[in-house]
């Protein structure tokens, strides 16, 4: 009987396996877009492309949260640089100046019955601490080119996108070509602390008048290379939704004194527990976009790839535990919890009467920032921790990969380079875009440049950079996506391409 039972379990076991097998094979069919007749790569100075973008990176437009949040005369200069440098676009367009630092170029097309298309970068980075200025191996703000690449802060987040728009447009506007359907750049100065002066101040002045966008295209997305386990081609992502965030202020305050006479928990031990806590009690998990991503390319992963993701009614634990032992991919499968700022006394021996931190949260689709903090409250359930939420905004509507915006994106990126596989994804930090979720059903994020495991950690990180051929692209991507999506004439470059889907 023993024997019996021991081999319908063997017979089961293989049935399952063979199943599963099966399904590894079938689930994922072949997505990907199929370009006939490419039109040649578009022939330009990626040198001195290149070199613009190096000296823009000179201008420190470093803003923070703390007042003064910037100091006026870089950003002043970049507005001065691209209106010397880009003659053809300051002759054609409107340009708009907000809240004295934000920029908006506005071309006119000549057929107003096409809903404009919105374009989207920012002009401000991120501070660099002073304690790894020698780390770097070009200073921050020097504009180097060396060894094929442009160094600096800025270089990828996002003077590329702001650089790559303008060298696209002022190629077109000197052909001679004129837009049929509207175009819109929009260049915010305080995207690193929200927008709230910048790209929410544009919105505003949209919706003034009336206007509605065919698609909107922000950064956040970009090719990556060797970062999505069970792939060898590189992969480009766009991104269809971003997560919100909420910023939480933990504080405890107590009645202070000497060091030498402590209570059983001081106001930082206090606050230790509270965060120890929050870490050790994670948001719940889920992989709705992971597998949106996974469908788009999964026929190109290999078979052990396939065969996780195609039976998570059997493989589900497993794949949730891989993922989430990869700090880069478990932030998109949960709402993420980052303790960031810690302040305690002024003195080694004195006890804080005011011990602080903060706490970020990016929020996946479907929560809210009430939720999260009405989480954090219960999870941290301490009296003495006062719990303060700041600077907060909601996640992203998902945007249609089925919509005329998503699909010229997918078109031109697999135009480019065939080789690149396209998906859509969850943008896990927050972007310019968030303000315009009013304004158009068709919000996107992508800029065409590769990130590797390399130079991933660079954003916001040392050694920012991006190579002068990755610029280029960009360049001619934003050039095909304005002549196929706004101007009559589409065969800048000898042809037209088309696609069709397998």
């Amino acid at each position: 009987m023993k024997k019996r039972i021991v081999g319908l379990l063997g017979a089961g076991i293989v049935l399952v396996v063979a199943i599963a097998s099966v399904r590894a094979v079938m689930v994922y069919p072949d997505r990907q877009l199929v370009i006939e007749n490419p039109q040649p790569p578009l022939v330009l100075d990626a040198e001195q492309a290149a070199q613009r973008l190096a000296d823009v990176i000179r201008f420190p437009t470093i803003t923070q949260d703390e007042a003064p949040y910037l100091e006026p005369q870089p950003f002043i200069d970049f507005h001065n640089y691209l209106e010397a440098q880009y003659p053809a676009v300051t002759a054609f367009a409107t340009r708009h100046v907000f809240n004295k630092y934000s920029l908006v170029y506005e071309f006119p097309g000549t057929n107003p019955e096409l809903k404009p298309i919105l374009l989207m970068g920012h002009m401000d980075v991120v501070s660099v601490d002073e304690d790894t200025l020698s780390d770097w191996t070009h200073p921050p703000f020097a504009g180097v080119i060396s060894d094929g690449q442009i160094w600096g802060r800025g270089a990828i987040d996002d003077k590329a996108s702001v650089m790559a728009l303008m060298e696209a447009m002022e190629h077109l506007l000197q052909t001679g070509a004129q837009p049929e359907r509207s175009i819109f750049f929009s260049f915010g100065h305080d995207e690193e602390i929200g927008g709230e002066n910048g790209a929410a101040e544009i919105a505003r002045y949209f919706a003034s008048r009336d206007l509605n966008f065919e698609f909107v295209l922000d950064e956040g997305g970009a090719i990556t290379e060797g970062l999505m386990p069970g792939f060898e081609q590189p992969i480009a992502v766009i991104g269809v939704a971003e997560k919100g965030f909420v910023n939480v202020r933990l504080v405890v305050e107590q009645p202070g004194g000497h060091s030498s006479k402590p209570p059983a928990s001081t106001g930082a031990g206090i606050l230790a527990r509270a965060i120890v806590q929050l870490e050790d009690n994670q948001f719940p998990t889920t992989l709705k976009f992971t597998n949106m991503t996974f469908d788009a390319v999964g026929h190109y992963a290999g078979f052990g790839a396939r065969f996780g993701m195609a039976n998570q009614w059997l493989t589900g634990p497993l794949v949730e535990s891989a993922i989430l032992a990869n700090e880069s991919s478990a932030s998109g499968i949960r709402t993420s919890t980052a303790a960031t700022m810690l302040k305690g006394s002024s003195k080694s021996n004195i006890l804080p009467t005011r011990a602080s931190a903060v706490v970020n949260f990016r929020i996946m689709p479907g929560e809210t920032a009430e939720s999260v903090v009405t989480r954090v409250r219960s999870v941290i359930d301490d009296p003495r921790v006062s719990i303060e939420p700041f600077m907060a905004s909601n996640p992203s509507p998902v945007s249609s990969t089925d919509a005329y915006g998503y699909q010229l994106i997918e078109k031109n990126i697999r135009e480019l380079d065939p080789n690149v596989l396209v998906a859509p994804y969850l943008v896990q930090g927050g972007t310019d875009s968030k303000h315009f979720y009013g304004l158009s059903d068709a919000v996107y994020r992508f800029l065409m440049v590769r990130v590797t495991p390399e130079t991933v950690n660079t954003f916001h990180g040392i050694d920012e950079r991006l190579g002068v051929e990755d610029f280029a692209n960009g360049i001619r991507f934003f050039v095909m996506l304005l002549e196929q999506s706004s101007f009559p004439d589409k065969d800048q470059r000898g042809g037209e391409a088309t696609a069709k889907a397998h």
